[in-house]
């Protein structure tokens, strides 16, 4: 047994942030449940990260918080707090910074809760990890684990467990599209909550059409919200032939879509933490923000593509609406040749990296 870690109780972790940030955050409980096996382990996330979680042998039961909706102010609040009391948690590990995230666990009276100093409510912990600035989200929320005892040294993966039923929605897009099981093809996010982390389509359109000529499809992705940039780009790019899949598949459908792909040309947003979690290559277009917050991708064979040496980048921790120059230097000197070079790049790599095997 850790030292201070409950041996077989309920363990809650919060983390009501951003899709993307739920992928990270299943580090996390995979190995609290390697370390603690005997424990049972929620996750309170939000409605439209629900579904990532799904199917994970580490994680017992998904908690949907709708704090912007249903769930939403002191009715939505004491609603969750009832719930979470109880559920009799021995433990409550919170990734999640907000004031609201570190109050639930503590009016629930949970005897162990174990959040980051810079949480806005970081004095309702009482054990408080402090939050490393120079290392991966992953290891970064895997350190909450030394509030139990628990040591974790390297940075792993997120896994994913798509269902038969996302697995045969994603089978059944492609065919439809006339991929089949042997096709090569290309998976390209284009969308982003934040202006300022989006390449423009225009670009993704322009890399499109040289992969085309290169004899490489393309599938774009994305949720609903998505479904207009993506048809746009599609359309933009004729006579390439790429196929839109936004807003038809789940988090988990659109995670074994990259899973079957060789690449995926992704904004700094949910879709490349999907790829690093399925074990695809990634080519990740940072613009006002950067890698070394923290989110950037962690296998050997990523690239991420930037420009370097800008005075004004960063300019946000997670972007904005608007560049706040005016010129939006760090995405419109990216040019697609550039882009569409270094995808080839790294597609030659793969091929010679298969062929020598």
């Amino acid at each position: 047994m850790h030292a201070g870690a409950p041996a077989g109780g309920r363990i809650l972790i919060l983390q009501t942030s951003f899709p993307g940030d739920v992928v990270l955050t299943l580090p996390l409980a995979q190995e609290l449940k390697r370390a603690l096996p005997a424990s049972g382990i929620d996750m309170i996330v939000i409605p439209s990260a629900a579904g990532i979680p799904e199917h994970h042998p580490a994680i017992r039961e998904i908690i949907v918080y709708d704090k912007r909706g249903g769930d939403s102010g002191l009715a939505g609040f004491l609603k969750m707090l009832r719930r979470i009391r109880s559920n009799r948690y021995t433990a409550a590990l919170v990734p999640h910074r907000s004031i609201r995230s570190a109050l639930l666990p503590y009016l629930a009276r949970i005897p162990i809760r174990v959040g980051f100093n810079r949480s806005a409510g970081w004095f309702l912990f009482n054990r408080v990890i402090s939050y490393d600035r120079g290392v991966h989200e992953i290891k970064r929320n895997c350190q909450l684990l030394s509030g139990l005892g628990i040591s974790v040294q390297d940075v792993i993966s997120a896994k994913l467990y798509p269902g038969a039923e996302e697995i045969g929605t994603a089978g059944k897009v492609l065919a439809e599209a006339g991929i089949s099981p042997e096709t090569a093809f290309i998976t390209v996010a284009p969308g982003s909550v934040w202006e300022t982390k989006r390449w423009p389509d225009k670009y993704f359109a322009e890399v499109i059409r040289i992969l085309s000529g290169r004899s490489w499809r393309t599938v774009l992705i994305g949720g609903k919200e998505d479904a207009g940039l993506c048809e746009q780009i599609r359309l933009m790019a004729e006579p390439a032939g790429a196929v839109n899949t936004a807003g038809r598949l789940s988090f988990l459908g659109s995670a074994e879509v990259i899973r079957r792909s060789t690449l995926l040309l992704t904004n700094d947003t949910a879709p490349l933490h999907l790829a690093g979690a399925v074990g695809t290559r990634i080519a990740a277009i940072f613009g006002a923000t950067v890698p070394r917050f923290g989110f950037g991708p962690t296998n050997p064979g990523d690239r991420v593509l930037e420009i370097e040496g800008l005075p004004c980048r960063p300019c946000s921790i997670h972007g904005g609406k608007t560049c706040p120059i005016g010129t939006f230097p760090c995405m419109l000197t990216l040019r697609p040749a550039d882009v569409a070079d270094k995808i080839l790049e790294m597609l030659n790599e793969k091929t010679r990296s298969t062929s020598s095997k």
